[in-house]
C-alpha cells in the first residue's frame, strides 16, 4: 500500500508541476499574441496607405501565419488541461486507496430492486462496488461496466476478460492518459440512441438525383441573382431567383429537422470519443480480447478516430443552422442540405462500423475499470472458474471494507442441494458475510479479481433476499414484498441450474412461530430442488434441521463475546449454532433500563 501511495503521490506532483509550467507558457504567449495582433494591424494600415499591392500579400501571409500561431497556442492550453486532469486522476486514486470514492460515478442510474442480486449486494449507487471500481468517462462505458456487474459471463468470456484486465493493470501510464482524455467527455445514452436511430434512417438527399443536382445548381443560380441585382434594372426581378431555393427548403425542412434532431447533440460527444480512440489506435496489446478491441478500430485506410472526428465536424456544420446568418446560407447555397448530403455519404461508408466502434470503446472502458482495481489491490487474485461442484475460498474478504478492518474467512460450500445456515447475534456480521460471498461471486463471474487468497467456483446465478421494502406504488407491505421475492427465488431454483441464493432473516415480518414453520418449509423445498446457498437467521431452532438432512444442511455461527461488560466482535466463521446474545447488552448501552437480571 505504501508503494502505491508513493507512486500516485509522485505522479500527482509531477503532472501538476508540468500543468503549472504549461499554464505559465500559455499566459506568456497570450501577451505575445495580443501584441503581435495589434502590431500587425498597425503595419497593415500603413502598407495599405502607401503600398496597397504589398499590403494585400502581407495580409494573406499574416492571416495564415497568425492562424497557425493560434493553433499552436491552443495546443499549449490543451496540454495544460490534460496534465491537470492527470494530476487530478492521481489525486482521486490516492483517495480511493483510503476507500473514499465519491469522486467517481455511482451508477445510481442502474439501480433496480427487482434485479436478482444487485440491490442487496450494493452493486450500484453511493458507496457501491460500481463506484469503487468505476473509472469510465463515457456513458456507454459506464453502461458496459454496469452490465459486467449485473450479468453472468460465460467461462470463455471470463477467462478472456481476466487476461485483458491483467494486461491493462500493467499499463498505468497509458491507462491514466486515456482517463485524462476522457475526463472532458460530455455524453448521454439518449443522444447515442438517437444517433443509432439516424443510422437506420433512409437517406433522402443522396438518393435523389434532383436534390444532388440542386446542391451544385442553386449556388450558381443565386450568383446569377446577385449579378442581376447589381447590374440589371429593375433589380426587383432578381428576387424571383429566391423562389427555387425557397421551394426546395420548404419541401425538405421536415426531414432536415428530423436528421438534425437525431444528430445535433452528438457533435461534442463524437469529438471526445475520437480523442479516446486516437489514444488507443497506436497501442499494441497481447491478450486476445484487447486485440479484438484494437482490431475493431482498424478500418481499411481510415482510422476510426479520424472517421468519427469527421462525423463530428459534419454535424457541427449542420449545427450552423443555429447561426444568425443561417437563413442567408440556406437561401444561397442550401447549407442544410449540403451537410445532410455529407452526413448521408458518411453513413453510407461507415454505417456498419460506428456501432462496433461504440461497442469496442465501451468494452475497453469497463476493462480499464477492473484493471485499476487489480492495480490498487495487488493482494487480490483471479478466481478459477470452471466445472467445480463447490464454491471454495481461502481468506475471503469484503471488497468494500478497508484491509485495516477487513476480516477474512475460509468458505467451502457445495453448489448443488446444500445450505449453510448461519446463526449469530445482532451486529455479529452475518449480513456482511452474505454480501462478502455474493459480491465476490459477482466479481468472479464478471472477469474481475476477487478479494481472496484463492477462489474456485462454477458459473452461478446469484439470487438474494436481504433488503425488502414497502412498495407504496403497489400498496404492498414489506412482508408481502419479501414473500414475492422468495417466490421469485424458489421459481429460479426449480427451473434453473447452479442457482446460488443468499437469504437474510427470512420471514422477519411475522411472528416467531410462523417464521419458524415457514422457514423450515422453505429450506426443505430449496434442498429438494437442489438449490444451494446461505441463510442467515436468528432462529436458533432451525439448527436442529442439520441432523435431518444428512449433510445437505450445515450449521455455522458468528459469535459475539462479552468481555468486561463490552461486546467483542471477531466476525470469524465457526461450526455449530450460536450461543451468544447481545440485544439486551446493546439496549443497556443505549440507556434503556432492563429490569430483569441478565
Amino acid at each position: 500500500m505504501e508503494q502505491l501511495i508513493q507512486i500516485y503521490t509522485n505522479r500527482k506532483t509531477s503532472f501538476a508541476a508540468t500543468a503549472a509550467a504549461l499554464q505559465k507558457k500559455y499566459n506568456y504567449y497570450s501577451i505575445i499574441r495580443l501584441l503581435t495582433f495589434f502590431a500587425a494591424i498597425g503595419l497593415g494600415i500603413y502598407l495599405f496607405a502607401e503600398y496597397w499591392q504589398i499590403a494585400i500579400g502581407y495580409t494573406i501571409v499574416f492571416l495564415i501565419a497568425f492562424y497557425r500561431f493560434m493553433l499552436w497556442h491552443m495546443k499549449i492550453k490543451e496540454a495544460e488541461v490534460h496534465h491537470s486532469n492527470l494530476a487530478n486522476i492521481n489525486d482521486y486514486e490516492l483517495s480511493a486507496l483510503d476507500y473514499e470514492t465519491m469522486q467517481f460515478g455511482s451508477g445510481e442510474l442502474f439501480t433496480n430492486p427487482e434485479h436478482p442480486y444487485s440491490f442487496d449486494l450494493d452493486i450500484y449507487g453511493d458507496h457501491s462496488f460500481f463506484q469503487f471500481c468505476n473509472r469510465t468517462s463515457t456513458a456507454i462505458g459506464s453502461q458496459r461496466l454496469a452490465r459486467y456487474l449485473g450479468q453472468t459471463a460465460t467461462i470463455e468470456e471470463i477467462k478472456a476478460r481476466q487476461k485483458a484486465v491483467k494486461e491493462l493493470s500493467e499499463k498505468l501510464d497509458w491507462r491514466q492518459h486515456f482517463q485524462a482524455f476522457g475526463l472532458q467527455t460530455q455524453d448521454e445514452l439518449k443522444h447515442i440512441d438517437l444517433l443509432k436511430k439516424w443510422l437506420e434512417d433512409e437517406p433522402y438527399v443522396s438518393n435523389s438525383a434532383f436534390y444532388k443536382a440542386m446542391l451544385y445548381f442553386v449556388p450558381v443560380w443565386m450568383l446569377g441573382a446577385a449579378l442581376m441585382f447589381i447590374y440589371v434594372q429593375p433589380w426587383e426581378l432578381s428576387l424571383l431567383f429566391l423562389l427555387l431555393p425557397g421551394w426546395i427548403m420548404r419541401k425538405t425542412v421536415e426531414r432536415v429537422n428530423k436528421t438534425h434532431l437525431r444528430t445535433t447533440h452528438a457533435e461534442k460527444t463524437l469529438a471526445f470519443y475520437a480523442k479516446l480512440i486516437a489514444h488507443v489506435e497506436p497501442e499494441t496489446f497481447e491478450s486476445e480480447k484487447l486485440k479484438q478491441i484494437h482490431q475493431a478500430f482498424a478500418h481499411q485506410d481510415h482510422s476510426a478516430s479520424k472517421s468519427i472526428a469527421r462525423l463530428s465536424y459534419i454535424i457541427g456544420q449542420l449545427n450552423m443552422r443555429y447561426n444568425a446568418f443561417a437563413a442567408l446560407f440556406n437561401i444561397t447555397v442550401l447549407w442544410d442540405l449540403q451537410w445532410v448530403y455529407r452526413l448521408e455519404l458518411w453513413k453510407t461508408e461507415q454505417k456498419a462500423h460506428l456501432p462496433k466502434w461504440f461497442e469496442a470503446l465501451a468494452e475497453l472502458e469497463a476493462l480499464i475499470s477492473l484493471s485499476t482495481i487489480l492495480y490498487n489491490n495487488p493482494d487480490w487474485t483471479f478466481p478459477e472458474v470452471g466445472d467445480y461442484p463447490h464454491f471454495h475460498a481461502n481468506e475471503l474478504g469484503h471488497p468494500l471494507i478497508s484491509p485495516k478492518k477487513r476480516i477474512c474467512n475460509d468458505v467451502n460450500i457445495p453448489t448443488s442441494g446444500h445450505i449453510k445456515l448461519i446463526t449469530g447475534s445482532n451486529m455479529a456480521g452475518k449480513s456482511t458475510f452474505l454480501r462478502t460471498v455474493g459480491l465476490n461471486i459477482v466479481l468472479a463471474l464478471a472477469g474481475a479479481p476477487v478479494c481472496a487468497k484463492r477462489l474456485e467456483l462454477p458459473v452461478l446465478q446469484v439470487y438474494t433476499s436481504m433488503r425488502t421494502q414497502d412498495a407504496l406504488h403497489e400498496n404492498t407491505s414489506s412482508f408481502f414484498a419479501e414473500l414475492k421475492r422468495l417466490k421469485f427465488i424458489i421459481e429460479a431454483v426449480e427451473q434453473g441450474a447452479n442457482i446460488f441464493f443468499l437469504l437474510d432473516e427470512i420471514l422477519k415480518g411475522t411472528n416467531s412461530r410462523d417464521r419458524h414453520t415457514g422457514s423450515k418449509a422453505l429450506i426443505k423445498q430449496l434442498i429438494e430442488h437442489k438449490g444451494a446457498g446461505i441463510i442467515a437467521t436468528h432462529d436458533l431452532e432451525l439448527g436442529e434441521l442439520e441432523a435431518q438432512y444428512g449433510g445437505a444442511l450445515e450449521n455455522l455461527r458468528i459469535e459475539v463475546e462479552i468481555q468486561d461488560g463490552q461486546l467483542h466482535f471477531d466476525y470469524k466463521l465457526k461450526k455449530g449454532v450460536s450461543e451468544s446474545f447481545n440485544a439486551t447488552i446493546l439496549m443497556q448501552q443505549m440507556g434503556i433500563r432492563i429490569d430483569e437480571k441478565i
